[in-house]
């Protein structure tokens, strides 16, 4: 059973070298982009003058998160950090449906991103589409066995007991990464795979 993972690592270094700062993170973006079952990554500020920088890399599992954690292109890009003295205090990570939809409280200072979190109409249509199915089934399990006899506090218990864990730790994450695209208001892969075809067909054309 694997889950997305959140990394979110807290970074400090004097405000006087904000553009360094940028030039390092977009570098470590361009790199991690690379990894097979990288999602996502950002990075966020409480404010303009701070000088903490919180980094964030979403990968679709552990597996994926270890590989680029022990790959020299993160070990080059960490070391280069030495030179402008960024100092590393913290780093957290996040497994499943914790902080699945949260809306950051610090600024996003990334030029060019989307947002980060998606509408709550996308989040409501995703977990629906979670919900229904496997709601009809429970209900279709429960009719047929000795859980219909029981009173119905007791017997939506039972299904909210078995139903719950089943929405957090496999539901949503599958639901999510198949939709991760739309809800975050991206072209649909296959969409995105035509024109990269397209593209290099006429590339070679042109070669």
């Amino acid at each position: 059973m694997t889950a997305p993972v959140t990394v979110a690592i807290t970074r400090r270094l004097d405000p006087d070298h904000e553009s360094e700062m940028v030039a390092w993170l977009e570098a470590g973006t361009s790199l991690v982009q690379r990894f097979p079952g990288f999602l996502g990554s950002g990075w966020l500020r409480p404010d303009a003058g701070s000088d903490t920088w919180h980094v964030l890399f979403r990968f679709v599992d552990a597996e994926a998160l270890a590989a680029w954690e022990g790959s020299p292109e993160r070990r080059w890009w960490r070391a280069s950090a030495t030179a402008l003295g960024v100092e590393e205090s913290r780093v957290e990570r996040v497994t499943g449906i914790e902080g699945w939809f949260d809306d950051p409280a610090t600024r996003h200072v990334e030029e060019g991103a989307g947002p980060s979190v998606p509408p709550r109409w996308k989040q409501a249509c995703a977990i629906f589409l979670v919900f229904l199915p496997l709601s009809v089934l429970a209900n279709e399990i429960v009719a047929r066995t000795p859980l219909a006899t029981w009173a119905v506090p007791l017997r939506v218990l039972a299904v909210t007991a078995v139903l719950t864990p089943l929405m957090t730790y496999l539901g949503l994450p599958w639901i999510t990464r198949r939709l991760e695209w739309w809800l975050h208001g991206r072209p649909a892969p296959w969409r995105h795979g035509s024109r990269t075809a397209g593209s290099s067909g006429a590339g070679d054309a042109a070669a």
